[in-house]
């Protein structure tokens, strides 16, 4: 259980290195614009807003990453727990549809870890 929380862990962390690259770079461009359904002229006057939130994805990825590669559960299960709540967040004030792509995988990362920690 704990190799399948790895791999969850490792994809919520892809998932939000992803993001930081459309926020941060691709936000003006024609995926960031199609991903997030921006018209060019939204996208530019948010442009540095989007730059600022694709960080803080970062952030979110190289905590999980940091977390996943000392061993350190604890440090994963609180990151994945920032990204549920960014996701909830997401889904009530933007789209449910956020909640499916950022906080399910983390939920079911979070359970396989508890599984698994808890059966060793």
């Amino acid at each position: 259980m704990l190799l399948l929380a790895q791999i969850l862990t490792v994809l919520v962390a892809a998932l939000h290195g992803y993001f930081l690259v459309l926020e941060m770079f691709l936000w003006t461009r024609p995926l960031g614009l199609k991903t997030f359904r921006n018209t060019p002229e939204k996208a530019e006057t948010t442009r540095v807003l989007a730059a600022n939130q694709g960080l803080y994805n970062g952030f979110l990825a190289a905590g999980l990453l940091w977390g996943l590669g000392s061993g350190q559960w604890n440090v994963v299960l609180f990151f994945l727990g920032c990204v549920v709540v960014a996701a909830l967040y997401g889904a009530y004030s933007v789209s449910r549809r956020i909640f499916f792509v950022q906080g399910v995988p983390a939920i079911l990362a979070i359970l396989a870890i508890l599984v698994g920690v808890g059966a060793t």
